[in-house]
């Protein structure tokens, strides 16, 4: 489990957590929500390691596989379909050996593909260089490595940036289905109460579970998350299909049984 205990962190000389106590249980679902500047992104640097704590503890099993978006893509030269398999580190690590069958992976150009086409890519795209994509495209790149990974957690900052209707529906039926725990940032109201089951409030220095039914006020501090249905066309069921069939295939390495 995700652990804070007694946590405290500044930044500079702004206090962003002060003594706050969370638990995050394996396989549950939150929706982080906050005002600007309140310390949401803060939260995902700690969880990535790269922030630590001032005061109390923070913990997250150390044995679990972390994924999220990268927000810079290098200009490579491998193709997309390349790339995308990149997110699966530990499938890449083990690419000469004997247990690389074992984990499934000489499917994973197959389900690169069948990914990268739920997030909107041509065929032909697909065959193209990092190197040729506009900044948005390498967003959603870098969006199809971190889901590609067979991961514990899957941390996603305003995924739906630079997707259309129809791929950000293909992409809320495959979060939802995903088994392992989430936590996820975005401005999408839709996207929040389709693929979570709980609400994490980061507000007055504190991270602690909301338990609220409807919209968020950010500028009164106040929060409210508004439920929606998602009505999705026919090319958006289709193109959830595709989404929704690579992400829940069993990741079969020695030691894992996440499904994606």
């Amino acid at each position: 489990m995700i652990r804070f205990n007694q946590f405290s962190l500044a930044r500079d000389t702004k206090p962003l957590f002060e003594n706050t106590t969370f638990t995050l249980n394996p396989g549950e679902k939150a929706g982080l929500v906050s005002a600007n500047g309140a310390g949401k992104s803060t939260l995902f640097a700690v969880l990535l390691g790269q922030l630590h704590a001032d005061g109390g503890d923070f913990s997250i099993p150390p044995t679990w596989q972390i994924a999220h978006v990268a927000q810079e893509t290098p200009t490579a030269d491998k193709t997309a379909l390349a790339y995308t398999p990149d997110g699966n580190a530990a499938l890449r690590a083990i690419e000469a050996h004997a247990a690389f069958a074992d984990a499934d992976g000489y499917t994973a150009p197959a389900r690169a593909e069948a990914l990268l086409l739920g997030l909107g890519f041509t065929l032909e795209q697909t065959r193209e260089p990092v190197s040729s994509f506009s900044g948005g495209w390498r967003m959603r790149l870098n969006l199809a490595q971190a889901l590609m990974c067979c991961s514990d957690l899957l941390m996603l900052d305003e995924p739906t940036n630079h997707l259309d209707l129809e791929t950000r529906h293909a992409l809320t039926m495959a979060l939802a289905q995903f088994e392992g725990t989430l936590i996820l940032m975005p401005h999408d109201r839709h996207l929040l109460s389709a693929t979570t089951d709980q609400f994490m409030l980061v507000a007055k220095h504190r991270l602690q579970e909301f338990d609220g039914d409807v919209v968020h006020e950010i500028r009164r501090g106040s929060v409210r998350i508004r439920a929606a249905c998602l009505a999705g066309a026919a090319c958006a069921r289709s193109i959830s299909r595709v989404c929704c069939q690579v992400l829940s295939r069993r990741c079969a390495s020695p030691n894992s049984a996440r499904t994606f």
